[in-house]
């Protein structure tokens, strides 16, 4: 998780935020025990059925092989940012996130939670913290 995703989780709360994926340590301990997507996949049902599926074709029949480039990175070439790791890990939390969707009370609460505390993320925000804090060019207004 990086540190975007925890001011997100910060500002709209615990109970409002979906998370998955390793902490930055985490990973730093996966990669440096030696970390092999390929083996991952084939250790992992569900990570298999996914390469699978995208293997097929089905998502593009009339250019197939569009995104062997993509597997072969992810599986091949380092999979840099652990996004095979993370997985498992997604499609629960993604599963945890369905299940709260059909609650539509609770969604439309934790959705209205984050819509409500966003606004330290919107682009005026961001802009302003960089003409502010790295440009030196921001003036507040008299």
């Amino acid at each position: 998780m990086d540190g975007a995703n925890i001011e997100i989780r910060d500002a709209v709360g615990e109970e409002n935020f979906f998370l998955f994926g390793m902490t930055a340590a985490e990973v730093k301990n996966l990669q440096e025990s030696g970390y092999h997507p390929y083996e991952m996949m084939h250790q992992n049902e569900n990570i298999k059925r996914i390469f699978d599926f995208i293997a097929s074709d089905e998502l593009n029949p009339l250019n197939p092989g569009l995104f062997s480039p993509l597997t072969d990175l992810l599986l091949y070439q380092g999979d840099k940012y652990c996004l095979i790791a993370d997985l498992p890990d997604f499609i629960r939390v993604n599963a945890e996130a369905v299940n709260v969707y059909k609650d539509k009370q609770q969604w439309n609460r934790m959705s209205l939670a984050n819509i409500a505390n966003m606004g330290k993320f919107s682009s005026d925000e961001t802009i302003k913290g960089y003409a502010k804090d790295i440009w030196g060019v921001w003036k507040e207004k008299d």
